[in-house]
């Protein structure tokens, strides 16, 4: 008797072991999860999605039907997270996670912004209710396939960018902009007046916004003067001369960048410096 109890342990523990090591077995996922994160504005945009792959099948019309609501990718739904306030498709969005629900068409998608994070990919119980925006967004054929769901951003610029999902050989996008200029204008006021003053940063956003170019002047001849080895400096010195029509001292001004970049050995430069002063005489 005391054996067979013995035996029925040992066989016990032996299940528990399998099962546990069963449990603990690692192998790829069939749509594996991918999180795609993008500093913009001020802050950042997020996505985290699963990502099907094709697979020989037929996707769009097929896979994931015309005109139903689809989780936009494969298991639960997907999510993006606005660091900011931002315009999505010139609507206001609060800063904040939302889930992305679609309904695929052949010549449009209707996007939607999803408020109730739990619904997940249960589409079942989707409630109208809760949508924080729905707009369209016109399809676009690409000219090769794209195996694997792809959500990437493109065209990115300081205050916008453009959110594009990529599957087969279909594309669809949406743009998302943020208004930050009283904002940096208001952060560059408040730190011009401390003793560490940013005034390469001032001027590059001056130049790149099209503010008052002989204030950014004015500030990046302080830069450099503070930092006379900066080459990438003097880069921007001669551009905004450039813009203020001011094209011999802009020549002048890239002529020593590649002279100062030539010393620190930075080829990328020399080259910028180079195609500077051609594509301004």
């Amino acid at each position: 008797m005391k054996y067979q109890i013995l035996s029925i342990a040992f066989f016990a523990s032996l299940c528990f072991s399998i099962a546990s090591n069963a449990q603990q077995l690692k192998v790829p996922a069939p749509s594996p999860l991918q999180t795609v994160k993008q500093a913009f504005a001020l802050s950042d945009i997020s996505i985290e999605y699963s990502r099907p792959s094709v697979k020989g099948r037929t996707i769009y019309g097929d896979l994931v039907p015309f005109g139903k609501i689809w989780r936009t990718g494969a298991n639960a739904a997907t999510q993006i997270t606005f660091g900011e306030d931002v315009k999505v498709e010139g609507n206001s969005v609060p800063a904040g996670t939302y889930a992305i629900y679609t309904i695929p068409g052949k010549a449009a998608w209707e996007i939607i912004l999803y408020k109730d994070l739990k619904l997940g990919g249960n589409v079942s119980e989707f409630n109208k209710e809760n949508e924080l925006l729905r707009f369209s967004a016109k399809t676009s054929a690409l000219d090769r396939k794209i195996e694997t769901f792809t959500i990437g951003f493109a065209d990115i610029t300081p205050t916008s960018l453009v959110v594009e999902f990529l599957w087969e050989k279909t594309r669809v996008a949406f743009n998302v902009v943020s208004d930050i200029d009283a904002k940096v204008m208001n952060n560059i006021e408040s730190s011009m007046a401390k003793d560490s003053r940013p005034y390469y940063q001032a001027a590059n956003y001056y130049f790149e916004n099209n503010k008052d170019l002989n204030q950014a002047l004015t500030w990046i001849n302080t830069a450099v003067e503070q930092n006379p080895k900066a080459f990438w400096m003097l880069l921007l010195k001669a551009k905004i001369q450039l813009k203020l029509n001011d094209k011999t001292a802009a020549i002048a001004s890239a002529k020593k960048v590649i002279e100062i970049a030539k010393e620190e050995g930075s080829d990328d430069y020399v080259k910028l410096g180079e195609k500077f002063i051609a594509d301004a005489k």
